[in-house]
């Protein structure tokens, strides 16, 4: 038998940068119709409309965050299928992953009235703003299907490693909303139900786009769907797995994020403000390495479906080198720019103060985020989302207590410093976990054993 060439490490960094950039540039236009629709509203009469759309906006992120299970699952088992080579299941899964999105948007959709209502209570805006945030919503939920077959689709295709569909999806989304933004708060004098409107026609107009694609796609594909792998609530199983533990292990983050913004708020609006600057370094951290982690769970999973396990530690080390490369950047520009930065996200002299007494903080983030961000994508590439789960679980236990000693402990002017310890610490025990778990499956699973060796080649009975 001739022996493999083996892969050199610069050909493995090209693949992940060749699936990463499609999706940093894509997360580049998420802000970019945030900004549209705060100056659309913003330059609105009363800032009473301004206020309701951050409210609705603020639930429907939360909310469809919350759910974005749909697009990691999919992407994860998806990626395994085509690296069998079974193009049977790549179809049934897109299928599987479409009815359950229809199904879970369409039961939004009936539970709107109570679900906006508690969002928007814990949100705790003014009466005014409130009232408009629910009609607003209400408006907004009508494309929770569309939303969430987006996630599915965009998950189905970056499975087959093809990151430009996320790219083309997202500009089409946000620029139809933009232009549909002015159109009909600009032009035809509506207000915060014009942004709403805009969002809801923009999602479907996707949905078509995507749909379209979905159907080139499906035509280079061998087999069928089944009515089997369709219908049948049995075979589900796996999807349910998946999306279940992702599922809890979203809740978790979401609730570690909401907690850090509630005891911010506690102590004051000039802190909480200053918190939500810095957050924002975070968010464009992530821009970068949510790109590469997602190239990561589309090289990853191929590889666990071929069972070549070589490949996937070359695509391990490739991604981790390009990313702590990022994330290195990212804290010398924090250290260097920071100041600048924060001047740019807010022209409050009280703020800006505030916000550049925390940011050695932001530093140390990238540094220690990066690998819970690389990780992950390894872990949904794997499917291995248990371990996903319980690294959320395992930071939670050390996150709460933290920020109670702090607060018991420290003095009052250092209290948030003790909130941004702790997050951190959060944030470190999540990755710490993470690789705890890698170190652990490379030596026992993810590697050539005699009870691995059998699954070497891929298994032609699963792909018909």
């Amino acid at each position: 038998m001739t022996a493999q060439p083996r892969e050199i490490p610069w050909s493995a960094s090209r693949r992940i940068w060749a699936l990463a950039w499609p999706i940093i540039l894509s997360n580049v236009t998420v802000p970019l119709l945030g900004l549209v629709d705060t100056a659309v509203v913003g330059h609105l009469p009363d800032s009473r409309y301004l206020a309701a759309v951050t409210l609705g906006a603020t639930l429907f992120s939360f909310l469809y965050w919350g759910f974005g299970f749909l697009r990691m699952g999919t992407t994860g088992l998806t990626a395994q299928a085509a690296g069998r080579e079974s193009d049977g299941d790549i179809r049934n899964l897109l299928g599987q992953s479409l009815l359950l999105a229809a199904g879970i948007g369409s039961a939004l959709i009936l539970l709107s009235q109570p679900l906006i209502a508690l969002g928007l209570w814990l949100l705790d805006g003014s009466a005014v703003a409130t009232a408009l945030a629910a009609e607003y919503a209400q408006i907004r939920i009508l494309s929770a299907p569309a939303v969430l077959a987006n996630y599915a689709i965009l998950g189905w295709f970056l499975g087959q490693q093809n990151s430009r569909v996320t790219l083309a999806i997202l500009v089409l989304t946000n620029g139809v909303n933009i232009l549909l933004d002015l159109l009909f708060v600009v032009g035809l004098g509506m207000t915060s139900d014009g942004v709403a409107w805009a969002t809801v026609i923009a999602d479907y107009t996707a949905l078509a786009f995507g749909g379209w694609l979905v159907m080139r796609q499906l035509g280079r594909l061998e087999g069928r769907f089944l009515r089997s792998r369709l219908l049948a609530l049995g075979a589900y199983g796996e999807l349910f797995s998946v999306n279940a533990n992702l599922f809890i292990r979203t809740l978790g983050l979401l609730f570690a994020m909401a907690f850090f913004t509630s005891r911010g708020a506690a102590q004051g609006d000039t802190i909480l403000a200053a918190n939500a600057v810095l957050l924002q370094f975070i968010m464009l951290t992530s821009y970068a390495l949510d790109g590469f982690a997602h190239a990561a769970e589309a090289l990853t999973g191929r590889s666990v479906g071929r069972r070549h396990w070589d490949e996937f530690a070359r695509t391990v080390a490739s991604a981790a080198l390009l990313s702590l490369v990022t994330a290195t950047v990212a804290a010398l520009a924090f250290a260097t720019g920071g100041q600048w930065l924060i001047a740019l996200l807010t022209g409050l002299p009280e703020v800006r103060a505030t916000a550049a007494v925390y940011l050695p903080w932001m530093v140390a983030m990238p540094l220690i985020a990066v690998w819970s961000y690389l990780l992950d994508g390894v872990f949904i590439g794997a499917t291995a989302i248990r371990e996903m789960r319980n690294s959320i679980f395992a930071g939670l236990v050390v996150y709460l207590p933290a920020w109670w000693l702090g607060q018991a402990l420290l003095p009052e002017p250092l209290t948030n410093h003790g909130l941004w310890f702790a997050f951190l610490l959060f944030t470190a025990v999540r990755s710490a976990t993470l690789f705890g778990y890698y170190r652990h499956h490379r030596r026992h699973g993810w590697c050539h054993t005699p009870a691995t060796a059998r699954f070497d080649k891929p298994d032609k009975a699963r792909q018909r």
